[in-house]
């Protein structure tokens, strides 16, 4: 299966969420978890608020069951939303997430380039 494939597949899963309705997501108390390395938010910005965690560790930090799980991943109810630059690898990283029962684990369809696009606030 190619990586076109896999990226198609893990996406029929996933609910993505467009900049202004992952906004409101956040306005309800859903989580955004930005995956991107250093290097990225240095040179492009970041959404105020989101929590940085860099995708190596992504699953151990969000895993109820994980000893180096972060606080506030306690509960497979945790509402998650994934970004990358562009919204490829977060689509994967989404889907890895439901994996581990995370339901609600989706991403930021076009990730931090659509949300600058759309005006929204960074950093």
């Amino acid at each position: 299966m190619s990586i076109d494939e896999i990226l198609a597949k893990a996406r029929t899963r996933l609910t993505r969420l467009g900049p202004f309705e992952t906004a409101a997501a956040l306005g309800r108390g859903a989580v955004l978890v930005d995956i991107r390395p250093a290097a990225q938010r240095a040179e492009f910005g970041e959404i105020p608020g989101a929590v940085i965690i860099e995708r190596n560790v992504l699953e151990w930090r969000l895993d109820p069951r994980s000893d180096a799980r972060l606080p506030f991943a306690g509960s497979y109810d945790l509402e998650v939303i994934v970004t990358c630059q562009e919204g490829y690898t977060s689509s994967l990283a989404a889907a890895s997430l439901q994996d581990l029962g995370l339901a609600k684990a989706t991403d930021l369809a076009g990730g931090f380039a659509a949300w600058r696009a759309a005006g929204l606030p960074t950093v």
